[in-house]
C-alpha cells in the first residue's frame, strides 16, 4: 500500500489551488490537487479464496473465489471534513453449482497517510447470492470515510516553495523542491489514500502472497 512521490512531474498530484492541471509553465509549475484522497484497492487484498474444508489449501478444495473490481470514489470536500464514499463490485464464482447459496464476504476501507501510515479503518460485509445451478454471481458494496481538511492541506510556506516561479540562471532554478526533506515530508503528510480490500485472515493473506 505504499505510494512514492518523486520529481517535479509528481506535483500534478500533490499541489492544490493553482491554475491548470499538470501544466508546466515558464519559471514555475501549475497544477491542481484536490484535497480528496486517491481511491483504490489495497495490494494483496483485492481477492479472496474460500476452501472446503477450510483448513485445506489444495486446488481441489477451492470453494469460492471473489475479486473486488470497478472501485469508484465520490468525494465531498466542501466542508471542514472531507467525506469520501467508495463503491465497488464483487465478482464471485463457486466450484459447485448446486442449491442457491449466500456467501458473506468481509471487507474494509482504510485511510493511509503518506503512503504507509494507516490512520483509520472501518469494516463491513457484502453478501454474494448464487442462484441454484449458477456458478457465477455479482454483488456491490459501499464504504465511506472522513479526513480533516486541515490534515490534507499543505502549509502555506510549503506551497510557496513548490509554486514559486524560478527564472533561468537562479541558483535553485533546476532544483527539485521535493528534494528538500522538509518539503517532501510535508507533502507526504498531506497526501491520503482511501483503500478498500477484503478483510483477510493471516492464512488468506499468506495464500494470496504465495500464489
Amino acid at each position: 500500500m505504499k505510494t512514492t512521490i518523486l520529481g517535479l512531474s509528481a506535483l500534478a498530484l500533490i499541489l492544490s489551488g493553482c491554475a491548470s492541471k499538470g501544466e508546466i509553465v515558464e519559471g514555475g509549475i501549475s497544477a491542481v490537487r484536490s484535497a480528496c484522497p486517491t481511491v483504490g484497492v489495497a495490494a494483496g487484498t483485492g481477492d479472496i479464496t474460500l476452501f472446503d474444508p477450510a483448513t485445506s489449501r489444495d486446488e481441489s478444495a477451492i470453494d469460492v473465489v471473489a475479486n473486488m473490481t470497478h472501485v469508484r470514489g465520490a468525494c465531498n470536500d466542501a466542508g471542514d471534513q472531507i467525506v469520501t464514499s467508495v463503491t465497488f463490485d464483487v465478482l464471485a464464482r463457486r466450484t459447485r453449482a448446486d442449491a442457491a447459496r449466500d456467501v458473506v464476504l468481509p471487507y474494509y476501507i482504510a485511510i493511509v497517510r503518506g503512503g504507509t501510515a494507516v490512520t483509520a479503518k472501518r469494516k463491513g460485509a457484502v453478501t454474494v447470492h448464487f442462484d441454484a445451478g449458477q456458478t457465477r454471481a455479482q454483488a456491490s458494496g459501499t464504504a465511506s470515510t472522513q479526513i480533516a481538511r486541515a490534515a490534507a492541506t499543505l502549509p502555506d510556506e510549503v506551497r510557496d516553495q513548490l509554486t514559486r516561479k524560478r527564472k533561468a540562471g537562479d541558483e535553485d532554478a533546476a532544483t527539485d523542491p521535493l528534494a528538500r526533506p522538509e518539503v517532501r515530508t510535508a507533502v507526504l503528510r498531506a497526501t491520503f489514500e482511501a483503500l478498500v480490500g477484503f478483510q483477510l485472515t493471516d492464512d488468506q493473506l499468506k495464500y494470496n502472497a504465495q500464489r
